[in-house]
């Protein structure tokens, strides 16, 4: 085996680099993501009476993961466009935040949903970076 094969096959398994803010911003958007389904479920088990309490604390939470695993997950079934994801992001959590508002916790629903809209604003700034290969926290 000559040298540029040997080189090609270290840099083939060496994990790219992850950038510390880069990582958290992604850990936060899962956190983000698990807390939307979470307050859609609340949301749905306190809205309603009888059956229709059961029906919307499941299946409101059960529509955004199927929305989100369809359009906005990093491996979803169909890959649309950027507008389409953003909508598709902007309807699941900016439905969690809207649940937390309507069980009672305005002030809780504006933080949320400015936690969302930076998140979401960093992920984006971060994706453009790394596509035209620039590194944004330089």
């Amino acid at each position: 085996m000559d040298g540029t094969m040997e080189n090609t096959a270290r840099v083939a398994v060496t994990p790219p680099r992850i950038r510390p803010w880069y990582a958290a911003n992604e850990i936060l958007a899962f956190l983000l993501e698990l807390g939307a389904l979470a307050t859609l479920t609340w949301w749905g088990f306190t809205t309603g009476h009888g059956a229709m309490r059961i029906l919307l604390g499941l299946g409101t939470p059960a529509l955004a993961i199927t929305l989100w695993a369809l359009f906005a997950a990093p491996k979803a079934r169909l890959r649309p466009g950027l507008p389409l994801v953003l909508m598709v992001k902007a309807v699941v959590l900016g439905g969690g935040a809207t649940a937390v508002y309507e069980v009672g916790h305005p002030t809780a629903a504006i933080a949320l949903a400015g936690l969302v809209v930076a998140n979401t604003a960093v992920a984006e700034t971060f994706r453009r970076s790394r596509q035209v290969g620039l590194d944004p926290l330089l």
